[in-house]
């Protein structure tokens, strides 16, 4: 059913947005939270699984040491305070995906709390609190077969794989984000995937969004202009792409408007996100925290890192993200709008990684904003999992550069790399893309380019040697842009100047 909105427009006349971020971070440890199951993504289903896990009667689980080591670092670097004494929790509720019947999870005492991380939208920088991040294990995964929308109803049965039960979990909570108005789903986006850029950086997940190692849930409500107070949420539940953050916001804002416009009330729910459509729809009727029955885990001991592993953790922290922007500016010699451009399309990494990896700071910067920014819009893919790595992009503008190819080829070879055609190097031999730079073939194409067009030929002869633009570009036509551009040019010079 397609549900009524108002215009983004009307909506900020008639209503203030206030918005929560919850991210979902799987650490990339060996083993789980509570056993020792590897956490390898995509083994076959219910092979990495025991009896703790499993939630079996007799099993014992320990925390993983490495799990909270990460957990730390992610509140160090988002600027928290770290608890000296916390615990775990057991958040109870029904579902098929929790073998135990209740997720171990922390619940008023996190590890980290009471942080922030400073965002830069449109050269204006937002403050986003942080509340706490927590500690907990993630859930299994349901597979509902048959139905048209991979959802429980309308399926014919359904399937769980447990692999994914008891992974490492980090959930980053904001506090109520206010006053973002008509830039509430940019400051979304941008929180994200300064959030992930973080969380790389750290080394504590690869935080692909692509395959649910970092995943958002987004609160949001609205409250009559001025009012300053808060109005009833909806939770959009993981969401996993930058793109889908920004459009489950600006929808939000949108269906919540038309209902509260028309006299209607907002229903506090769980919503999904459908990548395909653009909309979201009811899931279930929201918990609170006491629906969940929260109380403290009899089976595992308190939490109390020292100061001391503290401090030492604060000193592995990577750079700042803020101060390592400008770092990377001045080194590059971008200005205010191009490095602005590169951090709202989430391709700031990408971008280092292939200078990194031998490319120009420009190059890099042409590529990933051009060519592969034009692909992930038009497939409506994250700039990130278009299958294209910094090493491919260096890659094809080392060819560009050693001119085997030129820029228009290249983005053939991008094509071919969409594809998986093989390396930027393969597809060019496969599809025959390098330049001719053999005189006998460009001296027999120069030929026939003169003989075509006489009137360009004489004014090259009388000295208009600017003309020659019209003969390179019939040559190129010919040869399907594979010629040397600079040699053609030569080889025209020489036919029809004379020496001397």
């Amino acid at each position: 059913m397609t549900e009524t909105l108002l215009s983004f427009e009307e909506s900020l006349e008639r209503f203030d947005p206030a918005m929560g971020l919850e991210v979902h971070v799987e650490l990339n440890t060996n083993s789980k939270m509570f056993c020792g199951c590897p956490t390898e993504f995509g083994a076959e289903p219910n092979t990495q699984v025991c009896p703790t896990c499993l939630g079996l009667p007799g099993a014992m689980p320990v925390v993983n040491r490495t799990g909270v080591e990460s957990a730390i670092r992610i509140g160090l670097a988002l600027n928290c305070r770290i608890a000296e004494w916390c615990r775990f929790a057991r958040k109870n509720y029904f579902y098929p995906d929790m073998p135990k019947n209740f997720q171990t999870s922390q619940y008023d005492e996190p590890i980290a709390f009471e942080g922030f991380m400073d965002v830069d939208v449109d050269g204006e920088t937002f403050r986003v609190e942080i509340e706490r991040a927590h500690m907990e294990e993630d859930t299994g995964k349901s597979l509902h077969v048959g139905g048209a929308t991979g959802r429980i109803h309308g399926a014919d049965h359904s399937l769980v794989d447990y692999n994914r039960a008891g992974i490492p979990l980090i959930e980053i909570v904001t506090k109520p984000i206010l006053g973002a108005r008509e830039k509430a789903p940019q400051i979304a986006k941008a929180y994200v995937a300064q959030l992930r850029e973080l969380i790389v950086a750290l080394g504590v997940s690869d935080a692909r969004m692509d395959q649910g190692s970092i995943r958002a849930d987004v609160n949001l409500s609205l409250s009559p202009k001025g009012d300053g107070g808060l109005g009833t949420r909806t939770e959009t539940k993981n969401v996993n792409s930058l793109r889908s953050v920004e459009r489950a916001v600006r929808y939000e804002m949108q269906r919540h408007a038309a209902i509260l416009a028309g006299g209607g009330s907002i229903l506090q729910e769980t919503r999904h996100w459908h990548e395909d459509t653009g909309i979201t729809t009811s899931g279930r009727e929201k918990s609170d925290a006491e629906d969940y029955r929260y109380f403290p885990e009899p089976d595992l001991v308190p939490v109390a890192p020292s100061r001391e592993w503290v401090e030492e953790l604060r000193g592995t922290l990577p750079e700042n993200p803020t101060v390592k922007r400008a770092r990377l500016q001045a080194e590059w010699g971008y200005s205010d709008l191009e490095m602005r451009d590169t951090v709202g399309a989430g391709a700031l990494a990408l971008v280092e990684q292939t200078i990194a990896a031998g490319a120009s700071p420009q190059a890099a910067r042409k590529w990933w904003l051009s060519e592969l920014a034009r692909r992930a819009n038009d497939t409506e893919t994250d700039i990130a999992a278009l299958g294209v790595g910094p090493a491919d992009v260096a890659a094809v503008q080392a060819l560009v550069d050693a001119g085997t190819i030129n820029d228009k080829l290249a983005r053939q070879v991008f094509e071919g790399l969409y594809a998986g055609e093989g390396s930027p190097e393969e597809i060019v031999a496969a599809r025959g893309l390098a330049i001719v730079s053999d005189d006998g073939a460009l001296g027999a194409a120069v030929d026939s380019a003169i003989a075509a067009n006489p009137d360009v030929a004489d004014k090259i002869r009388d000295g208009k040697v600017a003309a020659a633009g019209a003969l390179i570009g019939a040559v190129m036509k010919e040869m399907r842009g594979q010629a040397d551009a600079g040699r053609v040019r030569e080889l025209i010079l020489e036919k029809l100047t004379p020496a001397g």
